[in-house]
């Protein structure tokens, strides 16, 4: 087996290929000060928000999201595999690609992977057969006909067939050593450990082949044919399959749409093939499960729209307000989310074969935003001519606005519960923390250099009563509303300068701060740190991979475009000042809490001595 590609020969690949030219040979790029900028070719735009950095060899969209570096461009752009990418642009340098043995734990690991990917393509392709030939296959063939689906469409999503009976597929695989253990850990072979027998999982069922952003198959969903329960049936969790992440139709939506700018999510195998049948080829389906965070992380990567489609029933509605909850914190501004409701009784698969696709399409267009459905909601069951049912409804509002990101939508919505409810904006700020909306300070007129205290959010811009002035930008004053831009500058010196990282503590002490993109902070340091010869380059390719570190990216790319340490500045005497002053606002935090908790009852023991450590610090 082909050993892993060495890191160190990645790190040298990227700095030998500039980035510029493998994006200008694929999209027409112009000259914009240090960058270049062109049309995304990621989604449709009518003016350039897609920017490569020579400098930084990086580039990002604005408009999308999409970021990355060389090897993530030729991923996305030419639906390559990594290893694939690395091959083209190893070709590209006229270089050969080195292989280092892996530890024996992972390539068992990977083998057994590989093997299991194996199994299922060739599952589905014993289904797609049995579609073709079983003796039972006239019922599968006559509910598909039912449906209205072609022999083309039932192609592209390799829909098959599981017949009846306990050990169809085991036996189409009894002659591979080790089958009947691998199809189990594969999730299509069931062990009952009291007959200890093995029997299929899928019997009876309509099959649909779950594929990942490459095509391959990792599961199955099976719709049944007689009345079995229950109706449909998915594969559990494996190595391959993890339903909180995946969707189904994702993969054929990309190959049928070169630039998608919008994704539909509904509920079911049929509603996505349906769609797909009647010229809706960008519908994806949840997997036997409400959608995720990580569901919507991974596909605002790829889109800007996000439309959930329910049924207009109440169960519809309440799944409808799970996803809103979901919704809210994952939204940042170019982004956008809205909500359509299909008539009682119908799906999507019935309604657009009832009324077509030109109708259903005025469905999508005409779909309610986000803001308007969460207000909509949100009102029922308050007398707005009332006082007190304004003061609860804004109380009700402001927590979830609250956990959006900073941006343009979420003072607007803001903007909205004033409106609707009569309240200034210094009412609700007395109910929310505005301060994490805050808009960029203007500079000190008294002095043109730096200063430590001026960060990038220094006081939040309120709207004010006609005739009033705002108050004077106290520094101590506007020390909580810097806590973001504080945290944003100290990764953005890190990611200027990473070889700082290496210079300082274990940010085991960060962890106690509730501060926005804290951890992101961590987990750069602690990777910096952990891998001292890693580059940035490293560190995207290392974590575009991890579910858990793959949503820090875009935040990464933003932050980067800030210039955190002025040319005359020491910037690790810079870094130091920066997490000093960070970790003295947890101490204000502590000190201020205990203070207050003192006047209102007795502290413990641990909470005195602790009061008296702080004091004594001098704050």
């Amino acid at each position: 087996m082909a050993g892993r590609i060495p890191q160190y020969f990645i790190d040298d690949l990227l700095a030998r290929i500039n980035i510029t030219d493998i994006v200008e040979s694929r999209v027409k790029l112009r000259r914009s000060g240090k960058n270049y900028s062109g049309l995304c070719p990621f989604h449709k735009e009518n003016s350039p928000s897609f920017t490569v950095s020579p400098d930084k060899q990086f580039y990002y969209c604005f408009g999308c999201g999409a970021g990355g570096n060389a090897l993530g461009f030729l991923m996305e752009y030419e639906r390559l595999s990594f290893p694939e990418a690395v091959e083209e642009l190893a070709r590209l340098a006229g270089v050969d690609i080195p292989r280092e043995e892996q530890n024996p734990q992972q390539i068992e690991r990977d083998h057994q992977v590989k093997q299991q990917i194996s199994l299922l393509d060739q599952a589905s392709q014993f289904y797609r057969e049995q579609l073709r030939s079983a003796n039972t296959r006239d019922k599968a063939i006559q509910y598909l006909q039912q449906r209205g689906l072609s022999g083309q469409i039932a192609s592209q999503f390799q829909i098959g067939y599981a017949p009846a009976g306990w050990d169809n597929l085991i036996q189409h695989f009894s002659d591979q050593k080790d089958a009947t253990s691998l199809l189990e850990k594969a999730g299509m072979v069931i062990h009952n450990e009291e007959k200890n027998r093995h029997y299929d999982r899928f019997r009876d069922r309509i099959m649909f082949p779950i594929r990942d952003m490459r095509g391959r198959v990792i599961a199955f969903g099976g719709r049944v044919l007689g009345d079995d329960k229950p109706k449909y049936l998915n594969s559990p969790e494996t190595d391959t399959f993890h339903k909180s992440r995946e969707l189904y139709g994702l993969y054929e939506a990309r190959q049928s749409n070169r630039q998608l700018n919008r994704l539909l999510i509904v509920e079911g195998y049929m509603d996505v093939v349906g769609l797909a049948q009647n010229g809706i080829t960008w519908a994806v389906a949840t997997l036997g499960t409400a959608t995720t965070e990580q569901h919507l992380i991974r596909l605002f990567k790829l889109v800007p729209e996000l439309i959930f489609c329910f049924d207009g029933d109440q169960a519809g509605r309440k799944a409808a307000l799970r996803a809103l909850d979901i919704a809210l914190p994952a939204l940042q501004d170019g982004k956008s989310v809205r909500f359509l409701f299909l008539p009682e009784g119908e799906d999507p698969d019935s309604l657009i074969r009832q009324e077509g696709q030109s109708a259903f399409e005025q469905r999508i267009l005409n779909a309610t935003p986000l803001s308007t459905f969460f207000f909509n909601n949100l009102s029922e069951g308050f007398n707005l001519d009332s006082m007190d049912d304004r003061a609860r409804l804004a109380s009700t509002a402001l927590p979830p606005i609250r956990s959006m990101q900073p941006g343009l939508l979420q003072q607007m919505m803001l903007d909205r519960v004033s409106e609707i409810t009569g309240l200034s904006a210094e009412q609700l700020a007395s109910l929310i923390n505005l301060h994490k909306i805050s808009q960029p300070a203007a500079p000190d007129t008294q002095e043109n250099s730096y200063h430590p205290d001026q960060e990038y959010g220094d006081y939040p811009e309120l709207s004010l009563p006609d005739g009033e002035t705002p108050p004077a930008p106290v520094q101590r004053q506007a020390a909580r509303s810097r806590t973001v831009s504080l945290v944003n500058r100290i990764i953005s010196i890190i990611l200027h300068r990473p070889a700082l990282a290496r210079e300082l503590q274990d940010p085991e002490a960060l962890g106690n701060l509730q501060e926005s993109n804290i951890d992101l902070l961590i987990e750069l340091i602690t990777y910096l740190r952990q891998h001292p010869d890693n580059s940035l380059g490293t560190l995207l390719v290392d974590w575009q991979h991890d579910t858990q570190r793959s949503a820090y990216l875009m935040i990464l790319n933003e932050i980067s475009h800030l210039e955190p340490v002025p040319e005359t500045a020491d910037p690790l005497a810079e870094l130091n000042g920066a997490l000093t002053r960070l970790l003295s606002r947890h101490t204000e935090i502590q000190l201020d809490r205990l203070l207050k908790k003192k006047q209102q009852s007795p502290l413990t023991q641990e909470e005195k001595n602790l009061l008296q450590q702080l004091l004594l610090s001098g704050r």
